[in-house]
């Protein structure tokens, strides 16, 4: 599990394709300070685990399956990226529940700068605009947001300088792909409740 707080920008060195899938190696010195083989750590939001570490170096096997539902596929050598390592249970959940599973990609429509934030607006796939609430949370590449603004095609997020300075979305365009986790305690409400 996650929290949705980036840890660092890393960039990826190396994408090797392997069998349909990939084999990825990202450059995070922060995430690599105690990473082991068999670790989590979220790369754009997505829950990778770790094969190798070489000094500041993690690599990653990458399934077809998470190729296909999420941007990582686009990722080549040089790529900005969020890193986010596991919550330990003895640490303070600063965003919010974020599993690492994206539940699909979307794309950035505009960005609005602003004096201290940028407010930015993003398609949102019909099958997720359900989960989807105004002052609720969404994870974007990993990235734990409270959504401002909803309709049926689109959300939107507000983000301080922090957040635009410690993780890709400061340098995301108008048309770039990025990874969407809605929250996932919505999800499970749907079930319970359809169940009945």
């Amino acid at each position: 599990m996650f929290t949705g707080i980036i840890e660092e920008k890393g960039e990826v060195v190396a994408v090797e394709a392997a069998g349909g899938g990939a084999r990825m190696s990202v450059r995070g010195p922060v995430v690599t300070s105690d990473a082991r083989h068999g670790d989590s750590i979220a790369v754009n939001g997505v829950c990778l685990t770790v094969v190798d570490v070489r000094g500041d170096v993690f690599t990653v096997d990458v399934m077809k399956e998470s190729l296909d539902r999420s941007s990582l596929g686009a990722l080549s050598e040089g790529g900005a990226v969020n890193l986010e390592r596991a919550v330990r249970a003895d640490q303070r959940l600063g965003g919010h529940i974020v599993q690492g599973h994206v539940d699909g990609t979307a794309a950035l429509l505009s960005r609005e700068p602003g004096d201290n934030w940028d407010d930015l607006r993003f398609g949102l796939p019909a099958s997720l605009s359900r989960y989807v609430a105004e002052k609720g949370s969404i994870a974007v590449d990993g990235i734990s947001l409270t959504v401002t603004t909803v309709d049926d095609g689109s959300f939107g997020v507000s983000l301080i300088p922090t957040t635009l300075k410690l993780t890709t979305l400061g340098e995301r365009q108008v048309g770039d792909l990025v990874n969407l986790e809605v929250d996932v305690i919505a999800k499970y409400v749907e079930r319970l409740v359809g169940a009945r």
